[in-house]
């Protein structure tokens, strides 16, 4: 399963604005990543980037969409059958859900998102993650004045010292769908590939 937070203002259908739909069944299809099941979590007002604050519990409300999924539908119910994505803001969401719960994923991905303040969560999560890895890929767009494209090769290079297989880029392109779309595939097969090799 790979579960996809999106960005500030933004809607779960965005992703299939961005092509979601037709980039899988090419994928699938084609044998190019094995068959997975997308999830698009929607998030609300005061999403606090996917955290916990208060009595907006977004963090807890993804958690607790994993759980309902793997009850409900046929999917690898361990962390090797499981990443997470997003982008801008989902794409800070999914780094600090993926850091703030370890065991639950094993893969872990940032399109156009942002990093501040989760060293703290990195250096907690060393321990757990020389053991059992977590495959991430990060990328920015080089003409984004939103997320700093400048940060991901430093917060890649800490996740790969904490254990972590993480790969970064910076593409052409701002903070807009058009650059998601141009490398949704690229990331499809990237979640895909680290699926399996996961399992």
């Amino acid at each position: 399963v790979l579960y996809l937070l999106h960005g500030n203002g933004q809607s779960d259908s965005s992703f299939l604005a961005i092509g979601l739909q037709a980039s899988l069944d090419r994928l699938i299809s084609t044998h190019s990543i094995p068959p997975l099941i997308a999830v698009m979590i929607q998030g609300g007002a005061g999403m606090n980037n996917w955290r916990d604050h208060g009595l907006r519990r977004y963090e807890s409300y993804v958690l607790e969409i994993q759980k309902l999924v793997d009850r409900t539908l046929p999917t690898v119910a361990d962390r090797s059958g499981r990443a997470i994505a997003g982008y801008s803001m989902g794409g800070y969401g999914a780094a600090h859900i993926a850091l703030g719960h370890p065991a639950r994923f094993a893969v872990m991905e940032s399109w156009l998102g942002f990093f501040n303040g989760l060293q703290g969560e990195l250096r907690v999560d060393r321990p757990m993650l020389s053991r059992i890895g977590l495959q991430a890929f990060l990328y920015g767009g080089a003409s984004d004045e939103i997320a700093d494209p400048s940060e991901n090769a430093p917060f890649a290079s800490a996740l790969r010292a904490a254990g972590a297989s993480a790969r970064s880029a910076v593409y052409p392109g701002g903070h807009t769908f058009e650059t998601l779309h141009d490398h949704l595939s690229q990331m499809l097969e990237f979640a895909g590939g680290a699926l399996s090799a996961a399992r």
